[in-house]
């Protein structure tokens, strides 16, 4: 079997879920019968995916506790941790055991993405670093007014919707664009797509038309346990 490892994200603090992380990492919270974490581990074993490394920090213990070697799962799990905080492309640094291309995600996301689909397709295309993205549509609950460079009224829309094609958390990345990470420095999503684009490396955007769901805030929790409900993520047997 080749090997497929994924990375999984889960050193950030939850701050805009609070209150229901005083108690517990964000992705420990609960969906349905699961934590989201466990969700998404279950999903990237039944997508073929053998090793699963947690870049943990706040509350680390409380992970090692739940998920230990990954035996429950049938896959292996082991942990990298942050001394300090090193945002979402920090923590690749400190693992010195890297394949040629893994994937990386955040811990708090409910999609029905295929990874192992996106993994091959990344590994197919020619390029450093690939990017699940979504469409996604905003309504502005306003009236926008437009105006001229003399302050006069233009134009005017009433609570418009713009449409943007976001990042999903979900990311396949080449070894060879850890070496643009500065070693156990916070460096964000953000700074590294910046210093790829100024390096002229190309970077996939990988269209997912089916489900995503961030769970970062109270009201998205609820909207994902409701949806989870409903809907088949898991094989449970």
């Amino acid at each position: 079997m080749n090997d497929k490892r994924a990375i999984i994200l889960c050193g950030g603090k939850g701050t805009r879920l609070k209150p229901y992380t005083i108690a517990l990492p964000k992705p420990l919270m609960p969906i349905g019968d699961y934590p989201i974490i466990e969700v998404i581990i279950r999903q990237l074993k039944s997508y073929g995916f053998n090793r699963i490394t947690l870049a943990v920090n706040h509350q680390a213990e409380i992970f090692k506790a739940f998920f230990g070697k990954g035996d429950k799962w049938g896959i292996k799990i082991d942990y990298v941790l942050e001394q300090k905080p090193l945002g979402t492309m920090g923590p690749l640094t400190l693992i010195d055991d890297l394949d040629e291309s893994f994937l990386v995600m955040n811990g708090d996301t409910l999609t029905d993405l295929d990874f192992g689909a996106f993994f091959e397709q990344h590994n197919k295309s020619n390029t450093i670093f690939s990017i699940s993205s979504f469409k996604r549509q905003q309504l502005v609950d306003f009236g926008v007014l437009e105006k001229s460079t003399k302050n006069y009224l233009t134009g005017f829309q009433e609570k418009p919707q713009f449409n943007f094609e976001v990042s999903m958390g979900v990311y396949m990345v080449n070894k060879e664009a850890v070496k643009q990470i500065p070693f156990n420095t916070f460096f964000g999503f953000d700074s590294l797509m910046i210093r790829l684009i100024e390096k002229k490396c190309q970077v996939k955007l990988i269209e997912h038309k089916g489900f995503w769901l961030d769970i970062g805030r109270p009201d998205d929790y609820m909207k994902a346990t409701d949806i989870f409900k409903k809907h088949k993520f898991i094989n449970e047997q």
